[in-house]
C-alpha cells in the first residue's frame, strides 16, 4: 500500500490544513495505531489513525466549500477546546475546516472547506491571492497614512523578549471610503496583519470586515449565516488557481 505524509492524509480526509495538522502532530492530538504521531511521518491507508478519540478515514461523504459570515466573536480553529470554535459555530453536517484565519476581534468572509488540494493552494502566500477589506480606525485616514499603507509597512511583534515577527508588507491596493475608513486589498497573511499596519502608523482599527477571497464575495450575507459556494464562483476559482503552487 502506499504511503503518504500524515498531515497530507488529514488534510484530504478533510481533518484540517497540513499545517494545523503538523500543529496538531507536535501538541500529540494525533495517534497511529496506537502510538503518539511524529511531524513528518508517512502512514498507510490500513493504519489506524486518531484525532483524539476519534478515528479518520479516508472515506468522505461529499467535497465542500461554504462561504462563511464569521461574526466577531468566533474563533477560526478547529479545536473543539475552544468554546467559540468556527467548525461548532457552524455546525455542518459534513467535516469541515477553515481555509486560513480571521482573527477573533474582526467579522466577514471565511472560506470553510474538506478539499485539501484546494486548501493548501490557497494557504500558500507566494501564490499572491486576493483579500479585500474594509476598515476603520480611530482617527481621520490622511493621504500620507494611505501612502504608507500602499507602499508597505514594517510590523514588528515581540514576546519576552523574542521576536516572533519582524516583516515588511508587500505592497498594496489602498482606497479611501470616508472619514476614517478604507478599503484594502491584500496579497498576503500576516498575522493581524492590518492591525499590526496601522498601529506602526500610529493608528487603532475600530472594525474590521473582510469582503472577499480571490472571486468569493460576502455580499448580501449577514453576519452569522453560510452559504454554499455556487457552480459558476467554484469554477472561476480553480481558473484562478490554476497554476499556482501547493
Amino acid at each position: 500500500m502506499e504511503e503518504i505524509r500524515l498531515n497530507k492524509f488529514l488534510s484530504e480526509a478533510g481533518v484540517c490544513s497540513r499545517r494545523e495538522a503538523d500543529r496538531m502532530i507536535e501538541e500529540g492530538r494525533i495517534t497511529v495505531d496506537g502510538r503518539k504521531a511524529e511531524t513528518g511521518m508517512r502512514v498507510r491507508p490500513d493504519q489506524e489513525i486518531k484525532v483524539g478519540k476519534k478515528i479518520i478515514s479516508m472515506e468522505r461523504e461529499e467535497e465542500v466549500l461554504l462561504a462563511v459570515y464569521k461574526p466577531v466573536g468566533v474563533v477560526c480553529t478547529t479545536d473543539r477546546r475552544e468554546k467559540r470554535n468556527i467548525v461548532d459555530y457552524v455546525g455542518y453536517p459534513v467535516r469541515i475546516y477553515p481555509i486560513g484565519r480571521l482573527d477573533k476581534d474582526s467579522e466577514g468572509l471565511i472560506l470553510m472547506t474538506n478539499i485539501g488540494s484546494l486548501v493548501n493552494k490557497m494557504m500558500r502566500a507566494a501564490n499572491y491571492h486576493e483579500k479585500e477589506y474594509l476598515v476603520t480606525v480611530h482617527k481621520p485616514v490622511t493621504d500620507a497614512f494611505l501612502d504608507r499603507m500602499a507602499k508597505g509597512v514594517r510590523i514588528r511583534k515581540e514576546e519576552k523578549g523574542e521576536v516572533l515577527l519582524d516583516a515588511m508588507t508587500r505592497p498594496c491596493q489602498v482606497e479611501k471610503l470616508g472619514k476614517c475608513s478604507f478599503r484594502i486589498i491584500l496579497t498576503q497573511g500576516l498575522n493581524r496583519q492590518i492591525r499590526r499596519m496601522c498601529e506602526a502608523l500610529g493608528y487603532q482599527v475600530t472594525h474590521l470586515k473582510r469582503v472577499r477571497v480571490l472571486n468569493i464575495e460576502l455580499k448580501g450575507m449577514r453576519p452569522g449565516t453560510w452559504r454554499k459556494v455556487t457552480d459558476k464562483e467554484l469554477k472561476e476559482l480553480f481558473e484562478l488557481l490554476r497554476g499556482s503552487a501547493g
